[in-house]
């Protein structure tokens, strides 16, 4: 079994990333103190490879790094690269969250399509100079209140037509057989064992 860094603290994806990645052990980069580096890039794979780096950089391991984040049609793609701060640098998910609710208002359900995009970036040392990318797309429709108790983020407002239920209502299995990032883990992991 192989450690890998996770370059992310958040409890929530480092749960996610190791139900699927079970053959390798998943650190947190927390557990190593590393410093989060400043996401100066305009895309999600810009932002997962400066997170990837910093972490092989400073734990010296191979790291993953996702950048994820919720596009909304109706808002021009908004929240995209700054979801997890939409709000404002440090704000919760809640904030977040409610954020988007005010500027959706009056927005028809049938005008709030929107998808979770995750870019996984896996680098064997800091230097790595060819990075393994995967990319994940969940499609979906924005509600305009909050519904369910699971998932983190966006989740309670992410209404998924197959299951007739926000992803916050999904379970955990039936969350990581669907999600952005589950799409994505499963091809980096096929990319990982070629």
């Amino acid at each position: 079994m192989s450690e890998i860094v996770l370059a992310s603290g958040n409890l929530g994806k480092i749960r996610e990333i190791q139900a699927i990645l079970q053959n390798d052990k998943i650190l947190p980069q927390s557990q190593f103190n590393v410093v989060e580096p400043e996401e100066t890039g305009s895309t999600f794979v810009e932002n997962a490879i400066i997170k990837a780096r910093n972490a092989a950089l400073h734990c010296q391991r191979p790291a993953i790094a996702d950048d994820s984040g919720l596009v909304v049609d109706a808002l021009n793609g908004a929240p995209g690269v700054i979801s997890a701060r939409y709000a404002g640098v440090g704000a919760s998910d809640q904030a977040n969250l409610q954020k988007l609710l005010v500027e959706l208002q009056g927005v028809p359900f049938a005008q709030r399509t929107a998808r979770f995009i995750c870019v996984m970036v896996y680098l064997r040392h800091a230097d790595d100079p060819t990075p393994i990318i995967a990319q994940g797309i969940w499609e979906g429709l924005i509600l305009d209140h909050a519904v369910g108790e699971n998932g983190f983020g966006y989740d309670p407002v992410f209404w998924v037509a197959e299951h007739q239920c926000s992803s916050a209502q999904l379970t955990a299995e039936q969350k990581n057989a669907l999600s952005h990032r589950g799409q994505a883990l499963r091809l980096l992991q096929q990319q990982l064992s070629v």
